[in-house]
């Protein structure tokens, strides 16, 4: 069964413990200047946003079907049969179109560092083998966000909705979006007012990637692949040449 997070925005107080412990776990800087960063970037995997009394989260949506893992030419993305999209950073050769992908505008570049790599959130996937909750649910004192099963987390969203339908917008965001994410989100009003795409597909957008490509030429396809190969396979020797150095 997959993982995956449910993030209800009703009961969340904007107080920034799952940002905190986000930073905790990347060993990334984190301090008031960051906090007030109300964006994602290379430095800050999630965010809470503001909406006059009302807030809302941004962090990797972990699609069913990722887009940025279908058009990443060396698969140094890739959906886990658990729920996480992961990034493997040795096979990345910076091409960065997992950033162009992404309907949500998630994987964030390390522009000023020396050997920069991409940024994104991998829900915790060091706890899946062992059905933890990620970092962020675990900090979360109101229990706005909590890890689950998907199917029982969206069994949850169902039952509060039924339960209290006059403090629930009637629909949970990520069951369609792009073909379904492994984020699932409850809001008291119209997503859209909160900061959620509401324009996205409902199928799965790798399948539009797929088509594009069918009007390719096959010889600037397998280009494209070949040329990740190289890169891929120069860079991993550098990498290997550095270990043994330091052996």
């Amino acid at each position: 069964m997959a993982r995956a997070l449910l993030y209800d925005s009703t009961l969340c107080v904007g107080c920034r413990q799952c940002e905190s412990a986000c930073s905790t776990r990347w060993k990334l800087p984190y301090d008031d200047k960051i906090a007030a960063e109300e964006k994602t970037s290379a430095h800050k995997l999630t965010t809470i946003r503001t909406y006059g009394e009302r807030f809302s989260r941004k962090l990797c949506m972990h699609c069913q079907d990722p887009a940025c893992a279908s058009v990443c030419p060396v698969a140094a993305l890739r959906k886990t049969a658990a729920g996480p999209v992961v990034y493997e950073a040795d096979r990345c050769m910076g091409c960065r179109y997992c950033m162009a992908a992404c309907p949500f505008q998630v994987p964030s570049y390390e522009w000023n560092a020396r050997l920069p790599l991409v940024r994104k959130c991998d829900f915790c996937s060091d706890r899946v083998p062992t059905n933890g909750p990620t970092r962020c649910s675990e900090e979360c004192p109101t229990g706005a966000s909590i890890t689950g099963e998907r199917s029982q987390l969206i069994a949850e969203a169902k039952k509060r909705i039924a339960e209290k339908p006059t403090e629930y917008y009637q629909k949970i965001y990520g069951i369609e979006e792009v073909g379904g994410t492994s984020v699932l989100v409850l809001s008291a009003v119209p997503f859209e007012q909160i900061g959620y795409n509401t324009k996205v597909e409902k199928s799965a957008l790798p399948q539009y990637t797929w088509n594009a490509l069918q009007h390719i030429p096959d010889v600037v396809v397998m280009g494209t692949v070949l040329m990740g190969g190289v890169y891929w396979i120069s860079h991993r020797k550098e990498q290997v040449a550095k270990e043994e150095g330091r052996q």
